[in-house]
């Protein structure tokens, strides 16, 4: 079931080159945080990104950080997340030691107890999956933006 929601596969090659990519290391929740705030307040503001669909924008963040608080709470330090923007949209790419197992997600799980980030993940991108190099694991998803 988790491998057809959660497949084992590197990320699409996107149509135009990458305009820009950011990257951070990851060790506390309080760093997610702060990163949301500041790719919403400085980072898509200063590559011309923040002129687009404010549903766009919050499938972003909310991708970005269900994606990197999963990678510090289920990965293996040390976790780091990239985000490759381009014209066509983003690519969240978080990366961590825990080779051994990919992503896992929440089945039959009661949501009230948490769980369902990659599911909804998985709804909001236009593509996800997850693969090992010599970097680490890598959790992906893809997000297509909208012209604005």
């Amino acid at each position: 079931m988790h491998q057809t929601l959660w497949p084992k596969s590197p990320p699409p090659t996107v149509r135009s080159a990458v305009a820009k990519t950011q990257r951070w290391p990851l060790s506390t929740p309080g760093e997610i945080t702060w990163l949301r705030m500041h790719l919403r307040d400085h980072i898509l503001p200063s590559t011309g990104q923040a002129q687009t669909h404010e549903d766009d924008l919050d499938r972003l963040l909310l991708a970005f950080e269900e994606l990197a608080s999963n990678g510090l709470r289920h990965g293996r330090a040390p976790v780091a997340i990239a985000l490759h923007m381009t014209a066509e949209g983003w690519l969240i790419d978080v990366v961590d030691a825990a080779t051994d197992r990919g992503p896992i997600p929440a089945v039959d799980r009661d949501p009230a107890h948490g769980g369902l980030g990659l599911h909804l993940v998985a709804r909001l991108c236009a593509a996800h999956g997850w693969f090992i190099d010599t970097q680490g694991k890598h959790v992906w998803a893809y997000i297509v933006r909208r012209s604005p």
